[in-house]
């Protein structure tokens, strides 16, 4: 829609560097993904071509002006690999901090909401580090329910991490 704040495209080559920088922010300076090590170029785009492989979606909030900068990305995958499981997807939502409380984060989530109703998957799980509360705030406002928390199961920068899950049924 033109003049809108940010688009909502399926990842590019382009959009590569972009969410290497949001990766690797989260993973210096915050506990929504438990590595103390940064991704490379290189890997971001092994990661892209796995999830085009598998059939999962990456898709990336741009700023419609330079599509090549990134406000936010999120994508999901298998839950577990087993046939069990195949109806079942987690995913992942990452937004850079300049871009936070504008709706970015909503949009791409809803976006692979309605993605994985498409592929008629049955739901959607999240996990998401007990202290981060805007996250739990976005899921639960949209429909996700508390199934769980797994106390202690992470370490980053030397302190115990909680996990709590969050599922969606589709």
């Amino acid at each position: 829609m033109p003049g809108a704040p940010f688009a909502i495209v399926d990842v590019e080559e382009a959009q590569l560097p972009g969410i290497q920088a949001i990766f690797n922010q989260a993973v210096r300076d915050t506990f929504s993904i438990w590595s103390e090590t940064e991704t490379t170029l290189g890997q971001r785009r092994s990661w892209l071509e796995a999830r085009r492989a598998g059939g999962f979606p990456v898709i990336a909030a741009v700023d419609p002006a330079h599509p090549a900068r990134v406000l936010g990305y999120g994508s999901f995958g298998v839950f577990r690999d087993f046939p069990g499981y195949v109806k079942t997807v987690e995913h992942s939502v990452y937004v850079a901090p300049a871009s936070q409380r504008m709706g970015v984060g909503r949009a791409i989530l809803s976006e692979l909401v309605d993605q994985a109703r498409a592929r008629n998957l049955e739901r959607m799980v999240g996990g998401i580090d007990s202290s981060n509360d805007a996250s739990l705030a976005l899921h639960a406002a949209m429909g996700f329910e508390r199934q769980g928390c797994l106390t202690g199961v992470g370490r980053k920068f030397g302190k115990s991490l909680d996990l709590v899950f969050v599922v969606k049924a589709l």
